[in-house]
């Protein structure tokens, strides 16, 4: 398992990223923005999914670049943020070109983050717009920020063992080529170290507080539990407050065809770090940003995605500090 220092999917040219969050109501919303477009792809995994203009990402359909990509909290009503983020994108002049408007192509996905802090607080358009004000280039914030505000894993029996998460965000040099990564973690399952096998963040037993993070026993691992018959049972109204959303971005040359198989396969780097992953309770969607003229092939581009992904999951947990009165790595 490496952390990279300051790697962030903002190495990739092209990328800037901003935040906005309400700390005490926990939640928040983040940009991509792209200001020269970028050709875009999205993989949607996870079965309970909330998300918005992906239906244009096909590559049967007209619009081949989009100007940014929205990660947000709030359950489907956090999908408001994406009109500031359009009114921005406007204001700059941002936009695919319709001959009447600029119109700014934005898609998103969301996360519900409603059982942490205070449900009727969500992202909305000032929100959106104020993360498009903090966009940079610079290596993105981590931990409890953004998307990443109200974000949790592990709440098989609910919130009251569950352990806090975050926003991650990691970036792939391969000689001219970067492929990067950024994800909201916010899982119904576990999160994995795939060197060892070992639970990171996830389903804790109750056993031990928050300072024996680590101990024997501390986590009572969800797939153990869904062994068991009481663990099977618990699914017909477990926590549905879930789904990991993100995006991986590269500076190669990619199709709209091509960036949609980035997408699937940097859900690959999901479920190395995801235990159990895409899941009938979780939304788990992917997108893929291509914003150069690099060559390179599909496959590398796909197999470094994934790695980026799992990074960037490692990332959001490790960063992530107690918040709600649940547990995080970063005390």
């Amino acid at each position: 398992m490496t952390f990279p220092g300051t790697s962030s999917i903002t190495d990739v040219p092209g990328i800037e990223v901003g935040h906005a969050q309400d700390d005490a109501a926990l939640t928040g919303c983040t940009v991509l923005i792209c200001r020269k477009g970028a050709v875009a792809g999205v993989d949607v995994r996870g079965s309970a999914p909330g998300t918005r203009e992906t239906d244009l990402l096909n590559p049967i359909n007209l619009v081949e670049k989009v100007h940014a990509v929205l990660l947000a909290g709030g359950s489907a009503f956090g999908l408001d943020a994406a009109a500031g983020i359009m009114h921005y994108l406007e204001e700059q002049k941002i936009g695919f070109n319709a001959g009447i408007a600029k119109v700014p192509i934005v898609p998103g996905a969301i996360l519900f983050d409603l059982a942490i802090g205070n449900k009727n607080v969500r992202p909305d358009a000032e929100m959106g717009y104020n993360a498009c004000l903090s966009a940079s280039s610079a290596p993105c914030k981590e931990g409890n920020v953004g998307a990443g505000a109200g974000a949790s894993v592990g709440k098989m029996f609910g919130m009251t063992l569950a352990m806090k998460s975050g926003l991650g965000s990691a970036s792939i040099r391969i000689g001219g080529l970067v492929v990067g990564a950024i994800v909201a973690v916010n899982a119904f399952g576990d999160i994995i170290n795939p060197d060892n096998g070992e639970i990171l963040a996830g389903l804790r037993s109750g056993k031990f507080g928050p300072l024996h993070v680590g101990s024997k026993n501390y986590f009572a691992d969800t797939l153990a539990m869904l062994k068991k018959p009481f663990g099977r049972a618990v699914l017909g109204f477990a926590s549905r407050t879930n789904t990991v959303i993100g995006a991986v971005a590269t500076n190669a040359r990619l199709t709209k065809s091509e960036a949609t198989k980035v997408a699937q396969m940097a859900h690959d780097g999901l479920a190395r770090a995801v235990r159990p992953a895409h899941t009938m309770l979780d939304g788990d969607t992917l997108f893929a940003l291509s914003t150069g003229n690099r060559k390179s092939d599909v496959t590398s581009i796909g197999a470094f995605a994934a790695e980026a992904m799992t990074q960037a999951i490692l990332r959001a947990v490790n960063m992530a500090m107690p918040a709600g009165g649940i547990p995080g790595l970063n005390r």
